[in-house]
């Protein structure tokens, strides 16, 4: 089977290389274009690109999908099949209809549920227990294709988003590679999603990482959980903006304004909460690095 394979970060570099060392024969790769990184904007290339070069794999990096210039070249690469893997671009139903096995896409949710940009993180600031891949047949909706086979897998308490992308990138390469076989071999699955039960999640954003203390304690935890490792959710504590990382939350009865400061110490920096408290335990300020937040407290001392 020749693959043409789609995808960007390091969760689709996963899948790229599972289907490398598996031996399918991959024809060429579409990633998005190199991009500035960090304070010096340092030009940097997209894991899947950098994976693909080193095993010498054609790397094309096209900024338009839509001119016929994409199809044209993936034609001329005789794809018996096309694998996506959030590459982050919509395809056009001429790139759809063009490999004769189909176009597979791996999503990192259960869908119908959290389709989207974002469905790793917003499985978690929701407070889901469990989560998983899906394959699914592409269609011109987003994530809205007929599901081929899914692997599901509970979220451990007190897991973050990036723990859990670690967790299910494996799962999804090989359920890639397993979706393949299938397709080769004439097995694979096809069940309509019900468009009813479809749930999404858009792209994060800075703004929306902001906390509301005014709301329960536990979704302010699965938020920051969420919000790990990007854009990280963040707060007003006494005054100053922090980065926050790891709290707890308490149902304990609390009188006091959301947001006051009840209590900081070596156990962190205790906040009233809509429903309780959160104690902080691991923040960022402005200007400084990570840390625990009682290591904070001894250059930094907040009085409730």
């Amino acid at each position: 089977m020749r693959v043409f394979f789609m995808g960007t970060p390091d969760f689709a570099a996963v899948s790229l290389k599972a289907l490398l060392d598996a031996g399918f024969d991959v024809a060429g790769v579409f990633t998005q274009p190199d991009k500035p990184v960090g304070r010096k904007h340092i030009l940097t290339a997209p894991p899947v690109k950098k994976l693909a070069l080193e095993r010498g794999i054609d790397v094309f990096q096209p900024r338009k999908l839509r001119d016929g210039a994409a199809a044209e070249l993936i034609r001329s690469k005789n794809p018996d099949v096309i694998a996506v893997v959030a590459y982050g671009r919509i395809l056009p139903r001429e790139i759809l209809e063009l490999p004769p096995l189909g176009c597979v896409n791996i999503h990192a949710s259960l869908l119908p549920r959290y389709r989207g940009a974002a469905p790793i993180q917003w499985a978690v600031i929701n407070g889901e227990r469990q989560t998983g891949v899906t394959a699914q047949y592409m269609a011109e909706e987003l994530d809205a294709g007929d599901v081929i086979a899914a692997l599901k897998t509970d979220i451990l308490p007190g897991e973050t988003a990036g723990e859990l992308f670690m967790r299910l990138a494996p799962m999804g390469g090989a359920l890639l590679c397993d979706t393949l076989r299938a397709i080769a071999a004439g097995s694979a699955g096809r069940t309509p999603q019900n468009g009813a039960e479809a749930t999404f999640a858009p792209p994060l954003t800075k703004e929306a990482a902001k906390i509301d203390f005014s709301a329960s304690g536990g979704s302010i935890v699965n938020m920051i959980r969420g919000m790990d490792p990007w854009p990280v959710a963040w707060g007003d504590i006494a005054g100053v903006s922090f980065k926050i990382y790891k709290a707890y939350s308490t149902q304990k009865p609390v009188t006091h304004r959301p947001g006051t400061v009840l209590s900081a110490g070596k156990g962190g920096i205790e906040v009233a909460v809509g429903d309780g408290s959160v104690t902080v335990t691991e923040l960022q300020a402005p200007g400084g690095k990570r840390m625990a937040a009682s290591e904070y407290l001894r250059g930094h001392p907040l009085c409730p």
